[in-house]
């Protein structure tokens, strides 16, 4: 798990927020559903909320202030509809805006970043590869990562240009995916590695495709249930956790974009068969009338 979100801070909130109200899920796109799955796993009687900021994505070819920009407003829509708590399910924005984001919203708030504690503790061979985006991995709190857990562990970063966009059109096994793959993931292999963290919650939903070209060559370091069991502690920190027994519905989905390929992924990959709402979540760097390429 991060270090960002088993930091010791406490804060009290009191925003009113009820334990029956819902917890907010927030991505760029699609790659989130894998955080929502394990959240589901572990917290089943919570009812949530998810949002796609898919008309913007992804994040990791966006600059730092777009990135703030976007996270804080969803994060203030979904205060807006009554969430109790806020789960960034997105390396990219956590890396570039989480703290902002932490000092306007008077909820608890999650955020994800990738494994490389978990990744130095496993490695036998001492290299370890990451899969990232371009912006996670410039980010400050990524450099803060490696210089805090690697220091007798090689990582071996590289930019997955190509796979978030791969898994929100919902390709997660075609033959041009599977070449892309290949091109990052041989290196490390030659290089020594033993270890890849996925540093994108878009990558888990590649796992099948990773496997079939890596084998068990790579131990794949994946956070989503290290973050469902985080936000079950804040939530009994704060008193939030819905009673046991009470059945949530199925998740609410809502996307800035159509929504066909959140409705057509959360079918597939998470056998949940569910409307998606498209919303407009206007922001500074969205307000003009050419913001898609903002």
């Amino acid at each position: 798990m991060s270090a960002q979100s088993q930091s010791p801070t406490v804060r009290t909130f009191t925003a009113g927020a009820a334990p029956q109200a819902p917890i907010g899920i927030f991505d760029s796109g699609l790659g989130g559903l894998s955080v929502l799955r394990a959240v589901r796993a572990q917290l089943p009687d919570e009812a949530i909320l998810y949002v796609a900021d898919s008309l913007y994505a992804p994040y990791g070819e966006r600059d730092d202030d777009f990135i703030a920009d976007r996270t804080l407003a969803i994060g203030e829509w979904l205060m807006g509809q009554g969430a109790k708590a806020l789960v960034v399910a997105c390396n990219t924005a956590t890396a570039q805006s989480i703290a902002l984001v932490r000092e306007k919203l008077p909820i608890p708030l999650i955020g994800v970043e990738p494994g490389i504690k978990p990744a130095a503790l496993q490695s036998k061979s001492r290299v370890a590869g990451v899969l990232a985006t371009q912006a996670t991995l410039r980010s400050a709190r990524f450099q803060g990562l490696l210089e805090r857990y690697a220091a007798d562990c090689r990582f071996l970063c590289q930019p997955g240009h190509g796979l978030v966009q791969a898994v929100e059109r919902c390709d997660v096994g075609s033959a041009e995916l599977r070449a892309l793959l290949r091109s990052y993931l041989e290196p490390m292999l030659d290089a020594g590695a033993d270890t890849l963290v996925l540093g994108c919650t878009h990558y888990p939903f590649l796992d099948a495709a990773i496997r079939d070209i890596v084998g068990d060559r790579l131990a794949l370091i994946d956070t989503s249930v290290a973050i469902a069991r985080q936000l079950e502690r804040v939530l009994a920190q704060h008193g939030l956790r819905t009673a046991p027994g009470a059945g949530a519905l199925l998740p609410r989905f809502y996307s800035t974009d159509d929504g066909l390929h959140q409705q057509q992924l959360a079918a597939s990959l998470l056998r949940i068969e569910a409307a998606v709402e498209q919303v407009r979540i206007p922001s500074r760097r969205t307000a003009g009338p050419d913001s898609r390429a903002a």
